[in-house]
């Protein structure tokens, strides 16, 4: 299978999009695509996430889509129906993990603590989401895991900003930073779609 940084390639950025309307969703995805932008991440916050990946799918077949806020089988299954090409979670759970190891796409377990970290180890992850990343540690924290867990790497969300997402990309352990920075909410209700572009190729460009 592959990973979740094979599916990334050189791209650092991880736009999460959150919509309230299918076409919303992909309006949102298309300006991230006039970017340069070929992976996203649809959180399952809203009634219509699962359609939004669907649609995604449909009208932007070369873009890789990624369903998060997974949690549980239920949500895994009905994220995997609509075509998700990978999964994140906000956080895990033996439980959780027992679904997970089934589970045909790349996996991005989230985690908050050192004890999250050594339950991904153990369960055979090398790439996980550190969530909520400001409130979490932070650079500090990522620091500190690195030098314990050295075959981890991190893509850190919450709280990731224009102005910080660099201190997080410096780290050698952090493959991509997420956020919802770059679409937003402002710009989606007002449809200033090209406003999302252009944060998106400022993102891209640093």
């Amino acid at each position: 299978m592959s990973t979740f940084s094979s599916l990334m390639g050189t791209q650092t950025l991880l736009p999460i999009i959150q919509a309230e309307t299918a076409e919303e969703g992909l309006n949102i995805a298309k300006a991230m695509a006039a970017a340069g932008i070929t992976l996203v991440e649809v959180v399952l916050r809203t009634p219509a996430s699962y359609d939004v990946i669907a649609l995604i799918k449909k009208e932007l077949p070369e873009m890789i889509v990624g369903a998060g806020t997974i949690l549980d089988e239920a949500i895994l299954n009905k994220a995997l129906e609509v075509g998700s090409d990978f999964i994140i979670t906000p956080a895990t759970s033996a439980k959780l993990y027992e679904v997970l190891a089934k589970c045909p796409v790349p996996v991005v377990p989230g985690v908050a603590t050192a004890t999250d970290v050594l339950a991904a180890y153990e369960n055979g992850y090398t790439e996980v989401k550190l969530f909520p990343a400001s409130l979490a540690g932070g650079v500090p924290f990522l620091k500190a895991m690195g030098a314990v867990f050295q075959t981890i790497k991190f893509c850190p969300t919450g709280g990731i900003n224009a102005a910080n997402k660099s201190d997080f990309l410096s780290l050698n352990n952090v493959i991509a930073v997420g956020g919802t920075w770059v679409a937003d909410k402002k710009w989606v209700q007002n449809e200033d779609w090209a406003a999302i572009t252009a944060s998106c190729k400022d993102a891209l460009s640093q």
